[in-house]
C-alpha cells in the first residue's frame, strides 16, 4: 500500500474531494483490473471515455478516482482528484507508485518508423554480452535478463504507463543496469511515457506510416520529435541525419546532440563489421555502436561483439532450401521498409529472381497501399499480392486498393493475386528456382492472422520452411 498524497507528487491538481492520506493498493486504467483500494484513472479516450466507468469501479472497491471531466456526485469514503489531463497525470502517478523505477537504471529509448525493434534488440544483445543485466521492451518481446516476460498487454509497441512501470520496477528488482525500449508515435501522442526518465534516445528514420491515426505526416513527425523534446540535459540524443527529418528531431532537445551518417560528416565514423545484411542494418548498427560508446563502453569490446550480433526474429530473417532457394521473412509494412529489404534482396541475388509476397493491414493507413504495390512491382521479378491482417476490412478490398498502384502495368507471369496468405506463400515457393530469393513481407515476428477481431495462428517462417522442403 502507498499513501495517496505521496503518489500525487509533481501532479497538477485542480481540486480534491475526500481524504488524500488514504492507502492505495494499485493503480489501474482498466475497470476490469480493479482491486480493493485501487486508484482508478479515468482516461478520456478517442473511442471509450473512462469516466463512464467511475461508478462501476467504485462498486468493485476503488477508493480513489483521478479524473478530468466534471463529476456530478461525489460519494462518501471516496477520494476524488481532478487534474487537467489524465493522460499526463497517470504516468507520473504510476511512476511514483512504483518508486520511479526509470530513475534507478539507464533507460534508452529508440524511435522512428523502421528499425526500432532491431536497434533496441541489438542493444539488449550487446549489453548482455558485455556482462550487464539488461531489460528489453519491444514489439517482439519484453525481457528481463534472459527471461521473457508475459504481460497482459496487447500488441502496442510501447505499453501503457501501468504495465511500463511494472516492467521497469521488476527490472530494478532484478538489478538491471540498463533497459532498451521502443518508443512509438502513438505512445508519445497518448503520453504513455509521462513520468519516465530517459538517459538517452535514438532516432532511426521517418517515413510514411500511421496516417490513419495521426492524420498528417506533420503530426506524425511532431509526435516523434516530442520524444527528443522530453530528454533531459544530462542525456544524449542520437539522430540519423541522412533522414530528411534527422536534424529536425534534434532542433529543440535539451540533451547532448550526436549525429549518424553514411553520407555526411558525423560523430561516429569508426569501421564496424557485422553479419547483418542491408544498408538499413548499417544504420541500425551505427545507432547501437554510438549508444554503447556514449554509455561509456570500451570501443574495442563493442566492435568485437557487434561482429557476432544475430538477426532479430522477423527482421530480414532468412532460411535456405537444399535446392538453393533463399526465403526471407521481414516485418516490412511501410513503403520505405519494403523498398529497403527488396533492394537488399536484389543486391544479394546473382542470376536468380526476387519473388515478393506483399500485403497491407486492414484498419490502417490506406494511403500507403498503392505505393507498396508499386514498390513491390518495381523491385521484384514476380509480385504476389495477398492478405496481411485484414482485421475488420475485406482482404479483397485492400488488395483492390493496392492494385491501383500498378494499374496498366500488368505483365504475364509478373503479378499474381492470391487472397489466402497460405496460398500466396505456397505459390511463391512453387515458382522459385535455385538461386531465387523469396521475400515474405509484412508480418515478420507475428504468429497470427487477424480477421474480424479473431486471431488465428499463422507464422510466415513456418510456412516458408514447410514449402521450401
Amino acid at each position: 500500500m502507498k499513501i495517496l498524497n505521496d503518489i500525487l507528487e509533481d501532479i497538477t491538481i485542480l481540486e480534491t474531494h475526500g481524504n488524500i492520506d488514504m492507502g492505495v493498493s494499485s493503480v489501474s486504467l482498466d475497470s476490469r483490473d480493479i482491486k480493493l483500494h485501487s486508484l482508478f484513472v479515468a482516461l478520456a479516450g478517442n473511442v471509450i471515455d473512462g469516466h463512464i466507468f467511475i461508478d462501476e469501479v467504485i462498486e468493485k472497491g476503488a477508493k480513489t478516482i483521478v479524473y478530468e471531466s466534471d463529476i456530478k456526485e461525489f460519494k462518501p469514503g471516496i477520494s476524488y482528484i481532478k487534474v487537467p489531463d489524465t493522460h499526463t497525470a497517470v504516468g507520473i502517478i504510476v511512476s511514483n507508485f512504483y518508486d520511479n523505477p526509470s530513475r534507478k537504471l539507464k533507460l534508452i529509448g529508440v524511435t522512428g518508423t523502421n528499425g526500432k525493434t532491431t536497434t533496441a534488440t541489438l542493444l539488449y544483445q550487446l549489453f548482455t554480452e558485455l556482462g550487464y543485466k539488461v531489460g528489453l521492451i519491444s514489439t517482439v518481446a519484453d525481457k528481463i535478463c534472459d527471461k521473457v516476460i508475459i504481460t497482459n498487454r496487447a500488441t502496442p509497441t510501447t505499453p501503457n504507463p501501468v504495465i511500463l512501470n511494472e516492467l521497469l520496477a521488476e527490472m530494478v528488482d532484478s538489478s538491471c543496469d540498463y533497459c532498451f525500449m521502443e518508443v512509438s508515435s502513438h505512445a508519445m501522442s497518448e503520453k504513455r511515457v509521462s513520468g519516465i526518465q530517459f538517459a538517452g534516445g535514438i532516432f532511426t528514420n521517418l517515413t510514411l506510416d500511421h496516417l490513419n491515426y495521426h492524420g498528417t505526416f506533420e503530426n506524425y513527425c511532431e509526435a516523434k520529435k516530442g520524444f527528443f523534446d522530453i530528454l533531459p540535459a544530462t542525456g544524449f540524443a542520437i539522430s540519423n541525419i541522412d533522414d530528411s527529418k534527422g536534424e529536425y528531431m534534434l532542433s529543440s532537445t535539451k540533451a547532448n546532440k550526436y549525429r549518424l551518417s553514411l553520407k555526411k560528416e558525423a560523430d561516429f565514423t569508426d569501421r564496424l563489421e557485422t553479419k547483418l545484411l542491408g544498408e538499413f542494418n548499417i544504420y541500425n548498427i551505427l545507432g547501437v555502436y554510438a549508444a554503447a560508446i556514449l554509455l561509456g563502453q570500451d570501443k574495442n569490446k563493442v566492435k568485437e561483439i557487434i561482429k557476432n550480433l544475430e538477426t532479430v526474429p522477423g527482421r530480414f530473417q532468412n532460411i535456405k532450401s537444399e535446392t538453393g532457394v533463399t526465403g526471407i521473412v521481414d516485418y516490412a509494412h511501410t513503403p520505405d521498409a519494403l523498398l529497403n529489404v527488396l533492394k537488399t534482396a536484389n543486391d544479394m541475388k546473382k542470376n536468380g529472381k526476387v519473388i515478393a509476397v506483399v500485403g497491407c493491414g486492414g484498419d490502417r493507413d490506406r494511403s500507403k497501399r498503392p505505393i507498396m504495390a508499386k514498390i513491390g512491382y518495381d523491385m521484384s521479378d514476380i509480385l504476389i499480392l495477398t492478405s496481411d491482417n485484414p482485421r475488420t476490412e475485406k482482404p479483397e478490398y485492400i488488395i483492390e486498393e493496392m492494385k491501383k498502384g500498378i494499374e496498366g502495368l500488368y505483365l504475364e507471369n509478373k503479378v499474381y493475386i492470391l487472397v489466402d496468405r497460405y496460398d500466396a506463400i505456397e505459390k511463391a515457393c512453387n515458382l522459385a528456382n535455385p538461386g531465387d530469393y523469396i521475400l515474405i513481407a509484412g508480418k515478420g515476428h507475428e504468429t497470427y492472422q487477424e480477421v474480424n477481431g479473431v486471431q488465428t495462428h499463422f507464422d510466415d517462417l513456418e510456412e516458408l520452411q514447410k514449402y521450401l522442403k
